[in-house]
């Protein structure tokens, strides 16, 4: 027989015959310092090879709390780890209905280890996969749109000339504010940024060749194709995210109406229409803070500001200007209607679609543009 405890709490192990013991609790077991855990009480049982049943009994047990539940339950998987039978049968119902509910609930499996973070490798590997299959999906959306664009140019689809009204309200005149914010503060930027440089040699008035290449070229049309897919895109992922929750895409496809031609195509080419326009519009608006610049800072006139900028933008950087503008529109169109087609039918993931729907926008718009860039230096356009 073992025996253990204080005055306000004891427990004793008595062995009942060869393959069964019986432990006795008693006194007051509640919450505070010297509270046996079940570890202890399992050692004191002796080797649990030959024992197959552990009886609970409780002798003068006058008051409990949920410390005696918890032990109770851990010295319930301690039997059950070793092939022991717990009998609880002998202690008062409450607790017994305490310590049958909280066995009811596992505990889970890693509960005491510390879960462990993939490696570097790993999480590359992982993101590289991730990235390759939405490329591919992206590519694969892309292509059944041009199929679709081509098969309106000579044949009759089935899309709505007031959608596609619509989709060029979106993508050009409501988009005009934002637009000329964005340009405007870009074309200061860039004269504010020449004229401290070129202030030291001397040569002030090619701030204009500064911020007239680098609209043309570069930041109007990557800019406002950004812009666009933080706006237009997410717009687009919303809408089509929401249709596919409300069942409507399925119901297209029901009627054997294509949603590439229905839904898609209208805001394709509202954006393929609209973007260049939108170009053009925010070169001219950086041009002029660019200007105002050069006329407050550099007392050069907007008459001399303006010779400069035609000697030093070619008719070349304004066609490679369109195509990047055409380019990026379709992608900003492609990035929202795929991320609203992906939706699942759930609400909840609606803005998470309009949210990658940005992403993979911007992440496409900025591949795109260095791949232009360096086809253009190569080609010397």
């Amino acid at each position: 027989m073992n025996e253990a405890g204080t005055g306000d709490f004891g427990f004793e192990v008595v062995p009942s015959r060869g393959d069964a013991c019986t432990l006795r609790l008693s006194g007051r077991w509640t919450a505070r310092p010297g509270i046996p855990t079940a570890g202890s009480i399992f050692d004191m049982l002796g080797d649990p090879a030959p024992m197959k049943r552990l009886t609970c009994e409780a002798v003068g047990l006058a008051d409990w709390d949920s410390s005696l539940v918890a032990l109770l339950r851990s010295l319930s998987q301690l039997c059950s780890g070793h092939g022991i039978e717990l009998d609880l049968k002998a202690l008062p119902e409450g607790l017994r209905r305490l310590v049958d509910l909280s066995l009811a609930i596992p505990a889970p499996k890693d509960a005491h280890r510390t879960e462990s973070r993939p490696g570097v490798i790993e999480t590359v590997g992982t993101e590289t996969l991730k990235a390759v299959k939405s490329g591919g999906e992206m590519l694969g959306f892309l292509g059944e749109c041009i199929i679709a664009l081509v098969w309106a140019v000579f044949h009759k689809v089935h899309f709505r000339r007031q959608d596609v009204a619509s989709a060029l309200q979106v993508s050009g005149p409501d988009a005009l504010a934002i637009v000329t914010l964005i340009s405007f503060l870009m074309g200061l930027i860039l004269g504010f940024i020449g004229a401290v440089q070129l202030q030291q040699f001397g040569a002030e008035i090619y701030v204009a060749n500064l911020v007239g290449i680098g609209m043309v070229r570069e930041i109007a049309a990557m800019m406002t194709a950004i812009v666009m897919a933080g706006r237009t895109g997410a717009a687009f992922a919303a809408e089509l995210g929401t249709m596919q929750v409300n069942e409507e895409i399925r119901a297209l496809e029901t009627f054997g109406i294509s949603p590439i031609e229905f839904l898609v195509l209208p805001r394709m080419l509202a954006l393929i229409v609209m973007l260049p326009l939108l170009v053009i519009y925010a070169n001219i608006v950086g041009m002029f803070g660019g200007g105002l610049v050069a006329w407050s800072m550099l007392d050069i006139t907007f008459l001399e500001y303006f010779i400069q900028l035609q000697s030093a933008v070619t008719i070349g950087d304004w066609v490679g200007c369109m195509i990047k503008a055409v380019v990026f529109g379709i992608i900003v169109a492609v990035a929202g209607c795929l991320r609203g087609m992906q939706c699942e039918r759930s609400a909840m993931v609606v803005g998470g679609a309009a949210t990658s729907a940005v992403v993979t926008g911007i992440v496409a718009i900025i591949a795109s543009n260095a791949v232009l860039t360096v086809l253009y230096t190569t080609l010397g356009f």
